[in-house]
């Protein structure tokens, strides 16, 4: 699909639920049950995102799967043992896929940051 085709799409239900308060209360209360892998990629969206340079639709495309996460209902409930945070990882992976060429030395820096801070 092409970026104009993209944004001529209602707006998804998962990036009007996205607020940044609600990504760092769920990413803060989860990181440790969701893993290392998981809070490593919604950071390097959330950081990629907030860079100037990166295009609306890249953003959108973050969003949308930020607020996969943190929506309180999803496929496979977060709080299923192993299983509760492998379709946000899949989630995560795709949109990071996506916007990979917006995920910049300096993001994955400030990410560095927060993982030694979190899973030290």
């Amino acid at each position: 699909m092409s970026h104009d085709a993209a944004r001529n799409l209602p707006a998804l239900p998962t990036v009007t639920y996205y607020s940044a308060p609600r990504f760092w209360d769920k990413l803060t209360r989860a990181a440790r049950k969701a893993g290392r892998d998981v809070v490593e990629k919604a950071l390097w969206l959330y950081f990629a995102a907030q860079r100037p340079e990166t295009p609306k639709w890249a953003k959108v495309t973050v969003y949308a799967a930020l607020g996969y996460l943190i929506m309180p209902l999803d496929t496979v409930p977060d709080v299923a043992p192993v299983a509760g945070f492998a379709d946000d990882l899949g989630v995560l992976a795709v949109a990071v896929a996506t916007i990979a060429a917006y995920i910049d030395a300096n993001v994955k820096a400030r990410t560095a940051q927060v993982l030694a801070r979190w899973f030290h």
